[in-house]
């Protein structure tokens, strides 16, 4: 700064300087002319005209040199300005951020109804979401036999996530509470727990626990159903969780979102196993297409009423070698050998207007269809389970709070499989009823109801269930 306050007071000194000698040119150019030679000598004198012209050129010379100067006086003043307000933004930054730590460490805590608590570091290098969210059920079921009420908490579950470092490296954990919730030889309250880098728009990496991408039906998230439960195909013949790493990318190509893929490779076990296993990898594979262009289709309804068409279609396939779970990724586990496991899904998501349409087929095979042993010394027979089914489903918003929805569920046995399934198919295998949903805070807070008539090989001894459920997220 000092530099550039005497580069100024230099330059409007010669400024001054050229200025008055300018002034006085025509003086001295006339005071100092030399004094006329002999006669026989002397040469004739210069014309007026052309000493007036010498003059005026050299006055032209210093103006255009005093223009210079004034125009570099300008820049340096121009330059000392902007160092001058760099200085006061700097001096204002930095008085923020000291006001930000005295108040909270440079800490934004923000919260909303269902979205729950946010906390992000002032420099967005870190954040953290925290949310609870809890089901609570009334099931009432009516048979030629008899009638059963049950009333509980299906499900809590406490989630955060958020990002660390980078907002491309992201993060999830998901606790599960609920009686329901827990595997039979499993206690592990942990549902998700991944980390996810999100910065190469093809090739998202995400390692961890979550859902396998396999069925649409299954990773939809479950606070934004459209009916009570999961259609019965989706929790007889899914994937659900799986230890893992998946490759992803939710705009393969930069096409606006039409094209989709996931690649996972992960141990097959299912949800957070312990104990050495023999058996190998779990390998799948889903490819998304949606031709008028990206939207939510990870929720059932269409609570913002898609002003255009919008549609998913999604086909998978996995393959699970040597699994010793009933149900290739969770179910019983065997212990007298382990089978491998193809699976197939096929699926279909429309939306408009705040009508919904949702379909798909699942398939599961064992290459075996049992295993033959002992258990504690006795004789004894384990079974896998193949089958396969389909569901139909559909909903309409009334209102922005008010939504109808209908559905039609079906599955099927393979010949020569589990007994068990057997028996449900006969019993349970078709499903058909419709429900209404009042949304008091969209997906996070609602009221639901829902009527489905099960039946199986006949019609007429089904079983009548009624559901009213609360799902609130805080």
């Amino acid at each position: 700064m000092k530099s550039i306050n005497r580069t100024k007071s230099h330059t409007v000194r010669a400024a001054a300087a050229l200025s008055l000698f300018a002034a006085a040119l025509p003086f001295q150019a006339s005071a100092q002319e030399p004094s006329a030679p002999p006669p026989a000598q002397a040469a004739a004198p210069a014309p007026p005209a052309a000493q007036e012209a010498g003059a005026a050129a050299a006055v032209e010379q210093l103006s255009r040199r005093v223009a210079e100067l004034e125009q570099q006086q300008r820049a340096l003043e121009e330059r000392l300005a902007a160092e001058r307000r760099a200085a006061a933004e700097k001096e204002a930054a930095a008085g923020q951020k000291r006001e930000a730590k005295d108040k909270g460490g440079g800490v934004k805590v923000t919260a909303a109804p269902g979205k729950g608590f946010t906390v992000r570091a002032a420099d967005d290098s870190f954040s953290s979401t925290i949310r609870a969210r809890v089901q609570i059920r009334e099931t009432l079921t009516h048979t030629a036999e008899d009638d059963t009420n049950e009333i509980n908490i299906k499900t809590v579950r406490l989630t955060t996530s958020g990002h660390v470092v980078s907002p491309d490296l992201k993060y999830n954990v998901q606790l599960a509470f609920g009686g329901n919730d827990f595997e039979k030889d499993s206690a592990s309250p942990v549902f998700d727990a991944f980390v996810e880098y999100t910065g190469i728009r093809d090739l998202n990496v995400r390692v961890g626990q979550f859902f396998v991408p396999f069925d649409r039906a299954r990773t939809t998230r479950e606070f934004t159903l459209q009916l009570v439960d999961r259609q019965i195909a989706v929790r007889e013949l899914t994937l659900d969780r799986d230890v893992g790493l998946m490759l992803s990318s939710p705009d393969l190509f930069g096409l606006g979102g039409r094209i989709s893929y996931n690649l996972f490779v992960g141990g097959g076990e299912g949800r957070n196993r312990f104990g050495g296993q023999k058996h190998g990898p779990l390998l799948a594979a889903r490819l998304s297409f949606r031709p008028f262009g990206a939207f939510d289709d990870d929720q059932e309804g269409d609570l913002s009423r898609e002003a255009r068409p919008r549609l998913a279609i999604g086909v998978a396939g996995a393959y699970n070698h040597q699994t010793n779970r009933q149900n290739s990724t969770y179910g019983t586990t065997l212990s007298l050998g382990a089978a491998d496991y193809l699976h197939g899904a096929a699926d279909l998501v429309f939306k408009y207007a705040g009508f919904s349409l949702s379909a798909e087929a699942v398939a599961r095979h064992a290459e075996r269809d049992s295993f033959e042993g002992e258990i504690d010394g006795a004789p004894a027979r384990q079974w896998t389970r193949s089958g396969y089914g389909y569901f139909v489903q559909s909903g309409f918003l009334l209102t922005e709070r008010v939504e109808v929805a209908a559905r039609w569920d079906q599955i099927f046995a393979e010949r020569g499989t589990d007994p068990k399934l057997v028996e449900l198919v006969d019993t349970q295998g078709k499903q058909v009823g419709g429900g209404l949903n009042y949304y008091l805070n969209g997906y996070a807070l609602k009221l639901q109801g829902d009527y489905f008539y099960i039946f199986g090989k006949d019609a007429s001894e089904g079983r009548h269930v009624g559901r009213l459920q609360l799902d609130a997220t805080f």
